[in-house]
């Protein structure tokens, strides 16, 4: 005899090939519906959103790009003939920014949904496979990332003491790294959401999300840690670093970047890899 699980398992993926029997189209409709409920909601909480995602950034620059070079000394980050410490930190607090908005609008909610009440439930219950649901969740997180990021240019522009100097060469090489920056962030937080158990989710942010921050070459270059070699190396298995180093790329070229080809490789790399093990604990999650 079967258990519940595996039963709940079974129907599940018979539910799931029923809807795509009846062709993809069918699920355009639902998922837009999904993702616009999501969308009311977030503007009726836009002020808190803008806060979250716009509070670390703006405090960041306004202490190491405003503050420092003003005091006597000046700020030794930003000392040297190389570019100015405001060039250097944009693309990695606009990847900061995305990161954290991605982590945070995924596995923040999937830790409430997946609690005693299971509020999951009711979200599951849309005409959509449950694959369907999860990549409305990343695609939504990645909207907000994308937003977030954007919002660090202004103020990387009127803050800093000394002008930052950010030329877009490809804008559409700058839109594929956006995109695949937040999607990644996006599965990276359905990872989270799904595999750790709400209670623990402040913990991953302080002994994960937190590490990878500073180890992602948010602060410097991927190519500034050519004196470190072990450094250089072991950071190329941390996923921001491309975010840092593509946005680094597409905005500041004249900070020495990784090759565009290695970017975008370790970007799709990551999002696909990080999807799939998401995808995998979420179905976990809702089928148990």
């Amino acid at each position: 005899m079967n258990s519940p699980k595996a039963e709940n398992r079974e129907q599940g993926a018979g539910n799931d090939a029923a809807l795509l029997r009846l062709g993809p189209g069918i699920f355009f409709k639902p998922f837009l519906g999904l993702f616009l409920r999501d969308l009311r909601v977030l503007m009726r909480e836009i002020a808190p959103f803008m806060l979250r995602v716009g509070m670390q950034p703006l405090l960041f620059l306004f202490v190491f790009t405003f503050i420092l070079p003003r005091m006597a000394g000046s700020n030794p980050l930003a000392a040297g003939s190389g570019p100015d410490f405001g060039t250097i930190i944009l693309p990695g607090l606009m990847a900061v920014a995305i990161m954290f908005s991605g982590i945070a609008a995924v596995a923040l909610p999937l830790s409430s949904e997946f609690g005693i009440t299971r509020e999951i439930d009711d979200r599951v219950m849309c005409p959509l496979p449950l694959w369907a649901v999860a990549l409305e969740k990343v695609c939504f997180s990645a909207m907000q990332s994308i937003i977030a990021a954007l919002l660090v240019i202004p103020m990387a522009y009127y803050i800093p003491a000394h002008p930052v100097v950010a030329h877009v060469a490809n804008w559409y090489v700058l839109a594929l790294v956006l995109v695949l920056s937040s999607l990644l962030a996006g599965s990276l937080g359905l990872v989270i959401g799904s595999t750790v158990s709400p209670k623990h989710i402040g913990l991953v942010f302080s002994i994960i999300v937190v590490p990878i921050t500073f180890l992602g070459c948010v602060y410097y270059p991927w190519a500034g840690l050519k004196t470190i070699p072990w450094l250089q190396v072991a950071v190329l298995f941390n996923p921001i670093v491309y975010m840092s180093e593509g946005l680094r790329a597409a905005v500041t070229p004249s900070v020495a970047h990784m090759p565009w080809w290695a970017i975008l490789v370790a970007l799709v790399f990551f999002t696909a890899a990080l999807g799939r093990l998401g995808l995998r604990g979420f179905l976990g999650r809702v089928l148990s």
